[in-house]
């Protein structure tokens, strides 16, 4: 059966998802960086408070994934908390200046890593050869690739996934970047085996009082008193189809692709 792993930018969001099925949670922070490393606080409550699986993610700034030495040195203290908090996982990345992987890094964030899962993240959308670096952290154990396949969507995407997916000797291929309930059934016909989303919606701040013309970021256009968060129904709706897609029923290809099709419309109401 497909892993459903939800994204999640804080503890409630995280428990939101756990409560609505989701099979793995990647726990980040700052949504509007593309996820940065939680909070010590954070990671404490999501250790004692939720019962599936939460894979932190470790990554000291927005931006490119070629890191200073004091950078590194942050990630590898930050990884060997996560690990002795408990956790069964961890998300990072790490690129040279030419784009490859740093090899060099990478293993010992692995060593570091040890007894934990360790799941290689978008860096692997910014890297010169997605192939070698494919058969790299083969090498490395690495136990999977959170990848859009090089595309700004997993759907655009799709055409590396499966090539990657079929290769099927080394990290499970985990499509993520604009997975939703629309387009999931494309990927469980594409025989990926892990998605990640966000399943998420925009939800109004609870302040009463807004205060105009100041704010706390850098790009104006933001607004503050609107937050990304998890939507329980999404993640019911799309661990629903993947349940639905693995049923074994009695019917034809054509008929079961059909009937699942015509679930996500009752679903969507599209």
């Amino acid at each position: 059966m497909p892993t459903l792993e939800i994204c999640c930018y804080g503890l409630d969001c995280a428990l939101a998802a756990s409560q609505a099925g989701a099979d793995r949670i990647e726990l980040c922070a700052a949504p509007q960086e593309g996820g940065l490393t939680p909070s010590l606080g954070v990671l404490r409550e999501a250790r004692s408070q939720i019962h599936i699986p939460v894979h932190p993610i470790v990554r000291p700034r927005s931006g490119d994934f070629c890191y200073s030495e004091q950078e590194f040195k942050i990630m590898l203290s930050d990884i060997a908390q996560i690990r002795d908090m408990g956790f069964p996982g961890v998300v990072t990345g790490i690129l040279s200046p030419e784009g490859l992987l740093d090899k060099t890094r990478m293993v010992k964030i692995m060593a570091v890593a040890k007894g934990m899962a360790v799941t290689f993240h978008r860096a692997f959308d910014l890297c010169s050869n997605p192939y070698r670096t494919y058969h790299e952290l083969a090498e490395l154990n690495v136990a999977r690739i959170l990848t859009s396949g090089q595309q700004q969507s997993a759907e655009a995407g799709l055409s590396l996934l499966k090539e990657l997916n079929a290769l099927g000797s080394g990290p499970i291929i985990m499509a993520g970047a604009g997975v939703r309930l629309a387009n999931l059934p494309k990927f469980l016909e594409a025989g990926i085996q892990e998605v990640h989303s966000s399943a998420s919606r925009l939800v109004p701040s609870a302040m009463r009082y807004c205060k105009a013309g100041v704010s706390m970021c850098s790009d104006k256009t933001t607004d503050e008193y609107l937050r990304t968060e998890v939507d329980p129904a999404v993640v019911e709706a799309m661990q629903t189809l993947i349940r639905l897609q693995g049923d074994v029923l009695p019917f034809t290809a054509a008929e079961h692709h059909s009937s699942r099709l015509n679930y996500l419309t009752r679903l969507t109401g599209n």
